[in-house]
């Protein structure tokens, strides 16, 4: 029973791809799968394209970015003890490193620190935090360390993008680099509900009910983009 919890635990933070671990099978990459990571890749890049091509980060929110790092961090903490593949730990060490570097531009960068709203980018973040925190420690899966940061990661990502639309909501500041990066998550979150119709479809006993209705909910969030 243990050794099933915690190949169970694996599946669900493998994330990106198949691979065999002591004569187990990680569930295999689908289309669906691997178009989200792309576009999550590209929002990104997209991102960071208009913080270096505009030399400004206006109408980006600083807290988003910070909410994205936590969730990255306390996500792949497995990346200290659990090989699944070289992709898989290259997309995970992306996107901590994405998200770092995306805060740095935003708070020392000389330039474009400069241009960061900070008088209108004010969401307390507190009060997504501190619910996801408790939420992570009695609604999980597993009872450990590991097992509810994860959690937690899947529930924090869900409200992440919050202070982001309150920003633009704010300040009308929707430039099209910026609505594209809101955008391209989005799609990402949108393909990833596809590709959970596709295993639920296709691998018999596989259910991941935190993740669906997370992911749901962040999905619906992105549709509330200003126009």
């Amino acid at each position: 029973m243990a050794s099933r919890v915690r190949y169970s635990s694996l599946c669900r933070r493998a994330h990106l791809t198949s691979a065999k671990t002591k004569g187990q099978t990680f569930p295999a990459m689908n289309i669906f799968r691997f178009a989200g990571d792309m576009t999550h890749l590209a929002s990104i890049l997209a991102l960071l394209l208009k913080i270096q091509a505009t030399r400004s980060c206006a109408g980006v929110s600083l807290r988003t970015q910070e909410l994205y790092a936590i969730v990255f961090v306390t996500r792949y903490l497995d990346l200290f003890f659990s090989f699944i593949s070289v992709y898989n730990s290259i997309m995970k060490l992306f996107f901590i490193c994405s998200s770092c570097c995306i805060i740095w531009y935003m708070r020392q960068h000389r330039v474009v620190s400069q241009t960061y709203d900070r008088e209108q980018d004010t969401f307390r973040i507190i009060f997504l935090v501190l619910p996801c925190s408790l939420l992570s420690v009695f609604i999980n899966h597993e009872f450990s360390a590991v097992e509810i940061l994860w959690t937690f990661s899947i529930y924090l990502e869900a409200v992440a993008i919050l202070p982001q639309l309150v920003l633009l909501q704010r300040t009308k500041n929707i430039d099209t680099l910026t609505s594209n990066y809101v955008f391209l998550l989005g799609g990402y979150r949108a393909l990833y509900l596809l590709n959970w119709i596709y295993r639920y479809s296709t691998e018999p006993g596989y259910s991941q009910w935190i993740v669906w209705i997370s992911g749901l909910v962040q999905t619906l969030l992105y549709c509330e983009l200003p126009s």
